[in-house]
């Protein structure tokens, strides 16, 4: 595997990082999988479907000077800061699934070689004592897969708690009371400092060094600029609002529908309907996506009446084959507002 070096020891936000990843994809022409770790000052990372004013307390991020940054695999929201270390890996494939376990599995190998009792659980998450030290998400450019992850070595705490404001419910599920009781922390589980445990990372999935030019670093920052957009970051505004038909100069209105469903995560439907059909759908979460939503779920949709028979009809039969783990029947549930079913 090549470790992607950059010419220069400048620090950069979380946006660079992600347009580095887009550029190493795109550009970077080897047969090696490639792989890199950086850090940041205090930022928290949507994932690519969520809703950032649900996942977020924005106030107290402005408040304290974090950082806010949307990026585009699916997954939970993170917090990262100079404490904690962020992996990224790019790879030749053709199933992101099977890449994104394959990444993991190294991940966990890593830690097990300093002898730290690292164990895989759910989707993406790497636990040390049933403890969360890792989490990570994936999506696929042509020909390539890009896979990320947090390796929480240390960590502001109160930030990360008072950042990140998951639904209670979601909590709950986990058994837990607090998103400090569902974490731990890597140094308390090694003798390494923060530094020497990023060496033995390098060291040990790496054989070779690549070393970006200047130039290349001048087109990662023209790639940057679409993260650093309002229209990416908060891409959600124009769906927010619910208002009944009687109080509507037309006939639309929305319905919202949201459940947990299992080995998938939280998904959130927008609904829109004219004359009791969908005009428009928004699906939101923390899910994975395997494939073109837009055009394999939604599209289909357009136009058909608001019925359990038509929008099973009109779905794709392997929606898990567009959101990882998403089921036919369980998709259309959602839609009608049958969580208690899920």
């Amino acid at each position: 595997m090549r470790y992607i070096a950059l010419p220069d020891s400048h620090p950069h936000r979380v946006s660079f990082y992600l347009a580095m990843e887009e550029y190493v994809a795109r550009q970077v022409q080897t047969t090696d999988d490639c792989f890199f770790m950086w850090q940041v000052e205090p930022s928290v990372i949507a994932g690519r479907n969520q809703v950032i004013e649900n996942e977020v307390n924005i106030n107290y991020c402005r408040q304290h000077h974090i950082q806010i940054f949307r990026r585009k695999s699916g997954g939970g929201c993170v917090y990262a800061d100079q404490s904690n270390v962020m992996f990224s890996y790019i790879t030749h494939s053709k199933k992101v699934e099977t890449t994104f376990h394959r990444y993991i599995s190294l991940v966990t190998d890593t830690l097990q070689q300093l002898g730290i009792a690292a164990t895989t659980s759910g989707r993406n998450d790497i636990l040390i004592d049933g403890k969360k030290v890792s989490g990570n998400a994936f999506y696929n450019l042509p020909g390539r897969a890009i896979v990320h992850g947090t390796m929480l070595y240390d960590t502001c705490a109160e930030h990360m708690m008072a950042a990140i404001t998951p639904p209670a419910e979601k909590l709950k599920r986990k058994g837990v009371e607090s998103v400090r009781a569902h974490i731990t922390l890597l140094k308390n589980h090694t003798d390494l400092t923060l530094q020497q445990f990023i060496a033995h990372v390098k060291q040990y999935l790496c054989n070779e060094t690549l070393m970006l030019s200047p130039d290349s670093v001048q087109d990662i920052c023209e790639i940057e600029k679409q993260y650093l957009s309002d229209d990416f970051i908060f891409p959600h505004h124009a769906h927010r609002s619910t208002v009944p038909a009687s109080q509507s100069d037309s006939a639309d209105y929305t319905i919202q529908q949201s459940a947990y469903i299992k080995n998938v995560g939280q998904v959130e439907a927008s609904i829109t309907l004219h004359r009791d059909h969908i005009s428009h759908i928004n699906l939101q979460g923390d899910f994975f996506v395997l494939g073109d939503i837009d055009a394999t779920i939604v599209k289909p949709l357009i136009g058909q009446p608001y019925n359990e028979d038509a929008i099973s009809r009109m779905l794709p039969q392997k929606t898990d084959e567009v959101i990882m783990n998403l089921h036919h029947d369980d998709l259309v549930q959602l839609l009608f507002n049958k969580a208690e079913q899920l």
